[in-house]
């Protein structure tokens, strides 16, 4: 620091000197000039005028360290010239406040000030490491841009699948009947004096009409607004209704319904609701001239355009990252705290291609992979599920590869496995990670092309002013993309006053949930979450998650048959779930057969636990076309049978040879009696 130095000359505002022959000086002063805007001039110590103008410092001096030159003639220099300089921000002055304040820092920061500059070279290739060529703060439109159409995606597919299937799950005439449950819950909360709060207990739109008209018009308007947030138009008013509809849905759907993928969805669909801009349309601005021509023809020129929103609210785009880091960070501590010993000497991936609920075929090669890379693959899971939710948290480049790890076990599970839009809304958050500078690279050149300045062919490479330019307002990532002059938005971005506030909840009670993964339960500080977690519970929207605590081991499969004699028994074959010994396991994710699913928890345990089983059956004996329409084959076409039974096996994959004479993906054994023999009389 150098307090005791004044020059003659002071400039007109404050002014920092840098080396400019420093590549980790000229990197650092970006995001300095992004911080404090126009309050500060920025020149390099080469430049004549520095010379010329402040005799009074030693050239040596800068060539050690940054000096700011203050108005009123002040020089400082070191640590001090940072933190004076960016105080210069209202947003930052509590900075030198706690520099000048706080026993010890100011010592300690000029020692740190001291190591970095005389180790230039080193911090300066760290820094590229660490942070690639951008230290500047990114933008986020881009990122939400592309979030907010996958998500969008998932709540289509999402309402699509249950639309096709909700007939027969708990329409009317299916399974587990809505407007059944509903008036049975309403005589045991009157029962129980449960007033109003019945309506927190079970929050679903089924309370004004149960019928199945009512559950198809949630399952249509849900579909519509998906439709509308993938074309952009009132984002945050069509989140807000995806999410109301399918927790309307989920609260009744019970068994079929209660899949964490479910809960998932509900809590990013929630967050994003906050996350999106505030407008009704993002339509009616012309999509900039380009060398495309196909994004020039009349029926693309009216495409939504993110030049019309605001930055995104940085308190959620975290929120949506901590829901990444607790989605897998659970999912990796709930293996090792389970006291599994298949996850614990890395033996679980040797039965799970088998034993999962919806195995793929590329799941059966997985299945033939030696000892060695099965105990790899679960290593390298542990190392990803439990490691990599930390590289979130640290600098970009870290933060990127975080995302790739996670990423790329997503794209494995795929394919490996049918785990329904899990995975796609999963790859969804994973795009939370990345920044506008790094999506403008990677997307197609047709989308870039979308997003481009009007005046250019190409996207605009980041620019910064040089050293004595004044700088107003630096662009920098999308924004040097969008068009110029869009005057005042036509949207906004929700106020502090919601987004901080309702991120105090989710934070506590998300570290409640994840310190309870280790039973650490009873500290008073986690009180307040653990009660917000108890009230909120009903409404899914702040959850716990953890996949496959306990290694299934051994694959059960229930077959369902009917007859008319007693004697001879026929099969009802299931669209998608494994029956038929030649019938090749396929794809089907993201769309979830949810009775399929449901029948592999049910082998899990017997009869008397899954009392939906008992409800499934006697509807094939009534004959149920909405419950029938949820099968791949019903043996009697004509009328229903006289008698419904279900029968255990145990699967197993077949080896290459027996695949290759027989044909046979599988193996089976009969176990035993699932259900006994059972009449509608």
């Amino acid at each position: 620091m150098t307090r005791d130095l004044n020059v003659a000359a002071p400039p007109p505002k404050p002014l920092l000197v840098f080396d400019g022959d420093c590549n980790f000086c000229r990197l650092w002063i970006r995001r300095g000039r992004q911080i404090t805007g126009d309050a500060v001039d920025y020149l390099p110590s080469q430049d004549p005028a520095i010379a010329a103008q402040f005799p009074e410092i030693p050239r040596e001096q800068f060539d050690t360290a940054v000096v700011l030159i203050e108005i009123d003639g002040s020089v400082y220099s070191g640590a001090e010239a940072v933190f004076r300089t960016l105080s210069l921000n209202p947003k930052y002055d509590w900075l030198l406040s706690v520099y000048e304040k706080l026993p010890g820092l100011a010592p300690m920061s000029e020692f740190a000030y001291r190591l970095i500059a005389t180790n230039r070279r080193f911090f300066s290739l760290l820094t590229r490491w660490l942070w690639g060529p951008h230290v500047e703060r990114p933008d986020y439109i881009l990122t939400r841009w592309l979030f907010l159409r996958a998500l969008g995606l998932v709540y289509l597919v999402a309402f699509i699948s249950l639309w096709t299937q909700i007939g027969g799950l708990i329409g009317h005439n299916g399974i587990l009947p809505v407007d059944q449950y509903l008036p049975a819950v309403s005589q045991y909360c009157d029962a129980h004096g449960i007033g109003p709060d019945r309506f927190r207990q079970l929050p679903t739109l089924c309370w004004l009409d149960a019928s199945d008209h009512a559950l198809n018009l949630q399952c249509a308007a849900g579909t519509v607004c998906a439709v509308l947030l993938i074309l952009g138009l009132a984002p945050a008013p069509c989140l807000a209704l995806l999410w109301l509809l399918y927790l309307s849905l989920t609260a009744v759907g019970r068994d079929f319904l209660g899949f964490q993928w479910d809960a998932l969805l509900l809590e990013a669909g929630f967050l994003a609701i906050f996350f999106a801009p505030l407008h009704w349309s993002g339509w009616g601005r012309p999509v900039p001239t380009t060398k495309s021509p196909v994004l020039n023809s009349a029926r693309f020129r009216w495409l939504p355009h993110p030049s019309r929103e605001p930055p995104p609210s940085r308190v959620m785009l975290w929120l949506l990252r901590l829901l990444l880091f607790k989605l897998m960070f659970s999912s990796g501590c709930v293996k090792l705290l389970s006291g599994d010993p298949h996850w614990r000497d890395l033996t679980a991936l040797t039965f799970h291609y088998q034993t999962q609920p919806l195995p793929t075929w590329p799941g059966w090669y997985a299945n033939l992979l030696p000892l060695w890379a099965q105990k790899f693959s679960g290593a390298a899971m542990f190392a990803i599920e439990l490691g990599a939710p930390f590289l979130i948290f640290g600098p970009r480049r870290l933060r990127f590869l975080g995302a790739a790890a996670l990423a790329g076990l997503q794209l494995l599970i795929l394919l490996t496995g049918n785990y329904t839009f899990f995975n796609f809304l999963t790859l969804a958050l994973c795009l939370t990670l990345l920044d506008d500078f790094v999506l403008q690279k990677i997307i197609p050149q047709k989308l870039r092309a979308f997003f481009q300045n009007a005046e250019c062919g190409r996207p605009r490479p980041q620019q910064y002013p040089e050293a004595g330019e004044p700088l107003n307002s630096p662009p920098h990532g999308l924004r040097k993309l969008l068009r110029p002059g869009t005057g005042a938005l036509r949207s906004w971005r929700w106020p502090r006053a919601v987004t901080l506030p309702l991120a105090v909840v989710v934070l506590s009670v998300s570290l409640f949930q994840i310190v309870s993964l280790f039973d650490v339960r009873s500290n008073l500080l986690l009180a307040p979450g653990a009660e917000a977690d108890r009230w909120l519970a009903p409404l899914r929207t702040v959850n716990g998650y953890g996949l496959f605590a306990v290694m299934t081991t051994e694959r059960r499969e229930i077959i369902v048959e009917g007859s008319n004699d007693g004697v001879t028994w026929l099969p009802y074959e299931f669209k998608y779930k494994p029956g038929d010994v030649n019938r090749r396991p396929g794809f089907i994710e993201p769309f979830q057969p949810r009775l399929d699913w449901q029948m592999w928890f049910a082998a899990l345990g017997d009869v008397r636990q899954n009392p939906w089983f008992g409800r499934f059956c006697e509807r094939l004996l009534q004959g149920s076309p909405e419950v029938l329409a949820l099968l791949q084959k019903n043996p009697f076409p004509d009328r229903p049978p006289r008698l419904i039974r279900a029968e255990l096996y145990d699967y197993t994959f077949t080896d290459p040879v027996t695949r290759r004479t027989t044909g046979a993906w599988w193996h089976r054994e009969l176990i035993g009696e699932y259900l006994p023999p059972i009449s509608l009389h």
